[in-house]
């Protein structure tokens, strides 16, 4: 009986070896330089996790979250809430105060009424800690 041998179209053995030849780029170093932890993404950072509530204390998607150093006057990070109505953010690992809130322009409830601001929230980080935060809107 004679061997039988595996026939793989042409077009897919291409993809698969550009494949490994991509993935061995982004996984090999330069040649002379050792990963740093910069490259590694290593550094120590504290996280400030944000759930956003609406007045039905139920999650809200889609709102915008922004933070600042308590000591600064305009936000320095800002995102949106997931659809289980939360926002996560990495801070320096480092003893420093934070402000939190909510800026639900333009949003509104079932009913057709605008969402309203919640109040700022003040997060006091000591090193590469999490703090969890709720934001409850009006």
């Amino acid at each position: 009986m004679p061997a039988r041998t595996l026939s793989i179209p042409r077009s897919t053995a291409s993809v698969l070896l550009l494949g490994l030849v991509i993935s061995s780029i982004h996984v090999t170093p330069v040649l002379g330089k050792a990963w740093s932890a910069e490259d590694r993404h290593d550094k120590p950072y504290a996280l400030i996790f944000t759930t956003v509530w609406g007045p039905d204390n139920r999650p809200v998607y889609g709102v915008k979250v922004k933070v600042r150093r308590a000591d600064q006057k305009k936000a320095k990070w800002e995102g949106y809430s997931d659809h289980r109505g939360e926002f996560a953010l990495r801070v320096p690992a480092a003893t420093a105060d934070y402000v939190v809130w909510a800026d639900p322009k333009g949003l509104k409830l079932p009913d057709g009424k605008h969402l309203g601001g919640g109040q700022e929230v003040k997060v006091h980080i000591d090193n590469d800690e999490r703090a969890d935060v709720g934001l409850h809107l009006k």
